[in-house]
């Protein structure tokens, strides 16, 4: 049995790929913020893979990748394709960083 006392707990920062320090951390959450909203958007419809895949102009296959939370596998721009076929809009909003080597990438849905 494990001693609470013994556990370290360290907070993280809102990007968990950073907070692992893996390379391309803003790329990495900007493809698995994209791919969320995809899967989410798939469910709310009530597609099957293959049905996504009509819409989304690839095969079931992919989708299935996708579904299962692969996004490392997609580049943005196609993640963006997809979601335009799914009929939303995307905006690109470039503003100066609140702080000096502070700019970030970020995924903001409305």
């Amino acid at each position: 049995m494990t001693n609470n006392d013994d556990i370290k707990v360290t907070k993280g920062s809102s990007n968990v790929f950073s907070d692992l320090g893996l390379d391309n951390a803003d790329e990495l959450l900007t493809r698995a913020e994209l791919g969320r909203k995809i899967r989410q958007i798939i469910s709310e419809r009530g597609y099957k893979q293959k049905e996504a895949a009509t819409v989304l102009g690839s095969d079931q296959p992919e989708i299935s990748k996708l579904v299962n939370g692969h996004t490392h596998l997609f580049s943005v721009e196609r993640l963006m394709e997809f979601l335009n076929r799914l009929d939303f809009d995307i905006q690109i909003v470039i503003k100066p960083a609140e702080s000096k080597n502070d700019a970030s990438l970020q995924v903001v849905y409305t």
